[in-house]
């Protein structure tokens, strides 16, 4: 299988990096310039008409948004790696669910907590009220995942998954917004111990440092 990976430094697509290097895939990662549009130019938008990374281009066929990468990803090398759970067990819709929830519901809160008090964005959009309100929001939703992790020591129970990449991934992202997390301990440790990984250090390294 030909896989193809379009990405930038410090982005959206570094846990798909992430993820390529955990299960160590082989493919060609191609590395945008964001400042410099390249993302934007016909040749990229053919593949990925939304203009931003990652897209992962499998046999020809483009794909993007990262958690669909990512799920598919697992589907199809981490069942046979240990780093996925197989098709048709509760834990593969856990894993599902859990990494849905990551992009969608506790994302989705992240991106108007950005909205409303980010120093990018139009100060007319900021909203000092909005922001504290997306604050609470996000720390009920991180007390619901310290719970699911109060008697386990990864998402889906004693060993590390690509659910544990993803959903982290989107936390810790959120840290860098404003978010505490040292508030809900279990949490904080799961956090801890996934940025002890090898694969993660490495790539994250790599990544700061191209950016």
């Amino acid at each position: 299988m030909s896989l193809t990976l379009y990405a930038a430094p410090m982005s959206s697509a570094t846990p798909v990096v992430h993820a390529m290097a955990e299960l160590g895939v082989l493919h060609e990662l191609v590395m945008l310039d964001l400042s410099a549009g390249e993302q934007k130019q016909p040749e990229y938008l053919a593949i990925n008409p939304n203009g931003v990374v990652p897209t992962l281009v499998v046999d020809g066929t483009p794909m993007f948004e990262a958690v669909a990468i990512m799920q598919w990803l697992g589907e199809t090398y981490g069942v046979e790696r240990g780093l996925w759970p197989a098709a048709g067990t509760p834990d593969r819709l856990q894993a599902l669910s859990w990494t849905t929830w990551a992009y969608v519901t506790y994302g989705g809160a992240v991106q108007r907590l950005n909205l409303s008090q980010s120093d990018r964005v139009d100060p007319a959009v900021r909203h000092a009220p909005m922001a504290e309100y997306c604050l609470r929001e996000m720390d009920a939703m991180l007390a619901t995942l310290d719970a699911r992790l109060a008697d386990r020591r990864w998402l889906l129970g004693d060993d590390f998954s690509l659910a544990d990449l993803i959903v982290a991934s989107v936390v810790i992202y959120s840290s860098y917004c404003g978010v505490p997390l040292d508030g809900h301990r279990n949490l904080k440790d799961w956090t801890d111990r996934f940025q002890q990984r090898e694969a993660f250090q490495k790539t994250w390294s790599q990544a700061g440092q191209a950016g």
